[in-house]
């Protein structure tokens, strides 16, 4: 992965449409130095990502419609910012693809914050 500008270093772009549930999230990222935004959309998250990159993305896939060819498509066009997918649902069947091929990890939810940390200390790591 390519190295990314101090200033985007630690932007993570979270992607979902329960703006209650990501509080503690974006609290917990902020307290942590990390930097955080909100898409509500796939759509917004394209015009976000043409302006600025990321460190990681995380995309509640529970809340948002998005399939494999998207999923790719977006992957393909940003290599060096991580797609993580977060859901309480443990099988995705419909993003056998995408899970496969271009998503760095899923995370369940509840999420795990020590494991979502591990996960994004370890693409800090990769960046650097």
């Amino acid at each position: 992965m390519g190295t990314l500008t101090k200033d985007t270093q630690m932007l993570i772009a979270i992607i979902g449409e329960d703006f209650a549930e990501y509080t503690p999230l974006i609290t917990l990222l902020e307290e942590n130095h990390y930097k955080s935004l909100i898409c509500e959309s796939i759509q917004q998250l394209k015009e976000v990502l043409s302006k600025k990159k990321c460190m990681a993305i995380l995309i509640d896939i529970d809340s948002v419609p998005v399939g494999n060819r998207q999923i790719r498509q977006l992957t393909l066009a940003h290599p060096d910012s991580p797609f993580l997918c977060m859901s309480s649902d443990r099988y995705h069947p419909e993003l056998k693809e995408a899970i496969c091929y271009h998503i760095y990890a899923c995370i369940n939810k509840p999420i795990d914050y020590d494991e979502l940390f591990y996960l994004l200390g370890s693409i800090r790591d990769d960046n650097e």
